[in-house]
């Protein structure tokens, strides 16, 4: 049930810097743990520069200086509040794998299911929704792909572990829960997206766990999730994968005010490190 050791190489850094450098020149399309793993995940992460990682996700000091693109309505939603009193399961995708229209291998290929996550390329642990089979199959949704969808995929082989660990994010009211097999361990107030770049409802899970220097526009740490952001404001350079975080500007919290990212306080974030292991669901709200 540990968290797996959150790994970084010298190449995954350098693609990260390749990535967030084209991003701002236009050069490609691209839109817009327990205790001590977070602290193995800070010292992997030292000598990467906060400037390229704080391109992979959609928020930075940038989005106060983007203008209103058209208003456009948050996407629909999926229920997520129910309290639940079983762990939810997660696997290691030790490779991509092809997700299926249905719980068999006869059905269609409808996507695929990263190895890694987006941009910094820590090894995936999805949550698995539902099983069938006898938990021969898992449904999962596809990570970084709009419109949201999800599929099948076979889980013999895979590594297996659970949590009790859901983060609840309610839209309309900007608060985070945090809770642990139906029962409210933490909440607090958040900035969400814009309404020019409202945070997309669903289902996700957690996908990167990745430390920046204090005082920047993603505060001290930032946990990637399985989503991306379809409504990026006009102007956007940076990425366009949603995370929740910290921020430089505390003043926007309890507001819509960010590009589609969730914004918490350092409090909050020091709240959720030794909660938040990769897989974890993030079920977010109108």
């Amino acid at each position: 049930m540990g968290e797996r050791k959150f790994r970084t190489t010298w190449v995954a850094a350098v693609v990260a810097g390749v990535m967030a450098l084209a991003a701002t020149t236009g050069a490609v399309s691209i839109a817009g743990a327990g205790h001590g793993d977070v602290a193995r995940a800070a010292v992997s992460h030292q000598r990467t520069p906060s400037k390229i990682r704080s391109a992979a996700f959609t928020d930075s000091t940038d989005v106060a200086r983007a203008r209103s693109a058209a208003s456009t309505r948050p996407a629909g939603s999926r229920p997520g509040g129910r309290a639940h009193r079983t762990p939810f399961l997660l696997v290691d995708v030790p490779s991509s794998m092809a997700v299926h229209a249905g719980p068999r291998a006869a059905t269609s290929v409808i996507g695929q299911l990263p190895a890694s996550s987006k941009y910094y390329h820590v090894n995936l642990t999805a949550w698995i929704l539902k099983t069938a089979h006898h938990g021969a199959w898992g449904r999962v949704e596809i990570p970084y792909e709009w419109p949201r969808r999800d599929g099948w995929i076979p889980l013999h082989g895979l590594h297996r572990s659970t949590t009790g660990v859901q983060v609840h994010v309610d839209l309309s009211k900007h608060w985070v829960s945090v809770k642990r097999f139906g029962r409210v361990l933490a909440g607090f107030r958040a900035a969400t997206g814009a309404s020019y770049s409202p945070t997309p409802p669903g289902q996700y899970f957690v996908t990167d766990r990745i430390p920046f220097s204090a005082g920047g526009p993603l505060g001290s740490f930032a946990f990637g999730i399985s989503g991306i952001q379809p409504h990026l404001p006009a102007g956007w350079s940076g990425g366009n994968q949603l995370a929740i975080h910290g921020t430089s500007d505390p003043s926007s919290i309890g507001r819509s005010a960010s590009a589609g990212c969730v914004r918490v306080s350092e409090d909050s974030l020091h709240l959720l490190l030794p909660l938040l292991k990769l897989g974890t669901p993030v079920v977010i709200v109108p």
